[in-house]
Protein backbone atom coordinates (compact mmCIF):
# COMPACT_ATOMS: atom_id res chain seq x y z
CA UNK A 1 0.00 0.00 0.00
CA UNK A 2 1.31 3.18 -0.99
CA UNK A 3 -0.37 4.88 2.30
CA UNK A 4 0.95 2.53 4.81
CA UNK A 5 4.99 1.84 3.61
CA UNK A 6 5.37 -0.03 6.78
CA UNK A 7 3.21 -3.31 6.20
CA UNK A 8 5.81 -4.32 3.76
CA UNK A 9 5.38 -6.54 0.32
CA UNK A 10 3.96 -9.71 0.14
CA UNK A 11 4.32 -12.61 -2.36
CA UNK A 12 4.20 -15.83 -2.86
CA UNK A 13 6.43 -16.11 -6.36
CA UNK A 14 9.99 -17.06 -5.40
CA UNK A 15 10.90 -15.46 -8.59
CA UNK A 16 10.12 -12.00 -7.12
CA UNK A 17 12.93 -9.57 -5.15
CA UNK A 18 13.94 -6.50 -4.84
CA UNK A 19 16.62 -4.46 -3.06
CA UNK A 20 15.71 -2.34 -0.25
CA UNK A 21 17.68 1.16 -0.86
CA UNK A 22 17.81 1.71 3.22
CA UNK A 23 18.52 -1.36 3.72
CA UNK A 24 21.99 -2.02 1.70
CA UNK A 25 25.65 -1.99 3.15
CA UNK A 26 26.85 0.78 1.36
CA UNK A 27 23.10 3.08 1.67
CA UNK A 28 24.48 6.80 4.02
CA UNK A 29 23.90 7.14 7.56
CA UNK A 30 20.39 9.03 8.40
CA UNK A 31 20.56 8.45 11.80
CA UNK A 32 22.28 11.70 12.21
CA UNK A 33 21.03 13.52 9.22
CA UNK A 34 17.49 12.44 10.95
CA UNK A 35 18.91 14.10 14.35
CA UNK A 36 19.72 16.96 13.13
CA UNK A 37 16.72 17.33 10.78
CA UNK A 38 14.64 17.20 14.33
CA UNK A 39 16.74 19.59 16.44
CA UNK A 40 16.47 22.28 13.15
CA UNK A 41 12.43 21.26 14.04
CA UNK A 42 12.57 22.38 17.64
CA UNK A 43 14.72 25.26 17.37
CA UNK A 44 12.25 26.39 14.54
CA UNK A 45 9.44 26.12 16.87
CA UNK A 46 10.92 27.69 19.98
CA UNK A 47 11.49 30.57 17.27
CA UNK A 48 7.89 30.80 15.88
CA UNK A 49 7.02 31.01 19.50
CA UNK A 50 8.82 33.45 20.81
CA UNK A 51 7.95 34.92 17.55
CA UNK A 52 4.04 34.85 18.13
CA UNK A 53 4.20 35.17 21.96
CA UNK A 54 6.30 38.56 22.83
CA UNK A 55 4.27 38.95 25.75
CA UNK A 56 6.17 35.88 27.59
CA UNK A 57 9.45 37.70 27.63
CA UNK A 58 13.06 36.50 26.97
CA UNK A 59 14.22 32.99 28.66
CA UNK A 60 17.87 33.21 29.45
CA UNK A 61 20.03 30.09 29.01
CA UNK A 62 23.60 31.36 29.64
CA UNK A 63 23.93 34.02 32.42
CA UNK A 64 26.66 35.96 30.32
CA UNK A 65 23.96 37.40 28.46
CA UNK A 66 22.09 40.54 28.76
CA UNK A 67 20.51 43.57 27.53
CA UNK A 68 19.94 47.34 28.74
CA UNK A 69 16.29 48.69 28.50
CA UNK A 70 15.81 51.64 26.10
CA UNK A 71 12.59 53.05 27.87
CA UNK A 72 14.13 52.37 31.35
CA UNK A 73 17.54 53.80 31.30
CA UNK A 74 18.80 56.36 33.38
CA UNK A 75 19.30 58.72 30.62
CA UNK A 76 16.08 57.97 29.08
CA UNK A 77 13.83 61.68 29.21
CA UNK A 78 11.61 61.72 30.93
CA UNK A 79 7.69 60.23 30.46
CA UNK A 80 6.19 63.27 29.36
CA UNK A 81 5.25 67.02 30.56
CA UNK A 82 1.77 68.33 31.54
CA UNK A 83 1.09 69.54 28.06
CA UNK A 84 2.03 67.01 25.95
CA UNK A 85 -0.19 64.90 28.95
CA UNK A 86 -3.20 67.55 28.10
CA UNK A 87 -2.80 67.09 24.39
CA UNK A 88 -2.83 63.41 24.21
CA UNK A 89 -6.37 62.96 26.56
CA UNK A 90 -7.53 65.81 23.63
CA UNK A 91 -6.37 63.56 20.81
CA UNK A 92 -8.02 60.52 22.79
CA UNK A 93 -11.14 62.11 22.94
CA UNK A 94 -11.36 63.02 19.69
CA UNK A 95 -10.22 59.30 17.74
CA UNK A 96 -13.20 58.27 20.77
CA UNK A 97 -15.63 60.63 19.21
CA UNK A 98 -14.91 60.03 15.51
CA UNK A 99 -15.04 55.91 16.53
CA UNK A 100 -18.67 56.90 17.89
CA UNK A 101 -19.51 58.73 15.11
CA UNK A 102 -18.58 56.00 12.48
CA UNK A 103 -20.19 53.33 14.27
CA UNK A 104 -23.76 55.41 13.95
CA UNK A 105 -23.15 56.06 10.30
CA UNK A 106 -22.41 52.55 10.08
CA UNK A 107 -24.97 51.08 12.01
CA UNK A 108 -28.64 53.26 11.34
CA UNK A 109 -30.43 50.41 12.50
CA UNK A 110 -29.34 50.93 16.35
CA UNK A 111 -30.93 54.21 16.79
CA UNK A 112 -30.65 57.26 18.63
CA UNK A 113 -30.84 56.99 22.29
CA UNK A 114 -30.95 60.26 24.91
CA UNK A 115 -31.37 60.78 28.57
CA UNK A 116 -32.85 63.92 28.06
CA UNK A 117 -36.12 64.82 28.36
CA UNK A 118 -36.48 67.89 26.75
CA UNK A 119 -34.84 66.14 23.10
CA UNK A 120 -37.29 65.31 20.14
CA UNK A 121 -37.30 65.45 16.56
CA UNK A 122 -39.35 65.03 13.54
CA UNK A 123 -39.14 62.35 11.45
CA UNK A 124 -40.15 64.11 7.63
CA UNK A 125 -41.59 60.60 6.23
CA UNK A 126 -44.00 59.76 9.01
CA UNK A 127 -45.35 63.34 9.88
CA UNK A 128 -49.25 63.48 8.88
CA UNK A 129 -48.80 66.73 6.49
CA UNK A 130 -46.04 64.47 4.13
CA UNK A 131 -47.29 64.10 0.85
CA UNK A 132 -48.87 60.41 -0.07
CA UNK A 133 -46.09 58.29 -2.36
CA UNK A 134 -48.39 55.59 -3.85
CA UNK A 135 -51.97 56.77 -5.34
CA UNK A 136 -55.11 54.50 -4.81
CA UNK A 137 -55.53 53.38 -8.15
CA UNK A 138 -51.44 52.37 -8.29
CA UNK A 139 -51.62 50.74 -5.10
CA UNK A 140 -53.29 47.76 -6.48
Amino acid sequence: DYMHPEVGVKTTDPALFGRNYFNRYSAPETEDERAEILAEAAALKKSAVAYMHPEVGVCLEDANLFGRNYFERASAPDVESMEEAEERAKILAEAAALKQLASDYMHPEVGVKTTDPTLFGRNYFNRYSAPETEEDEFAD
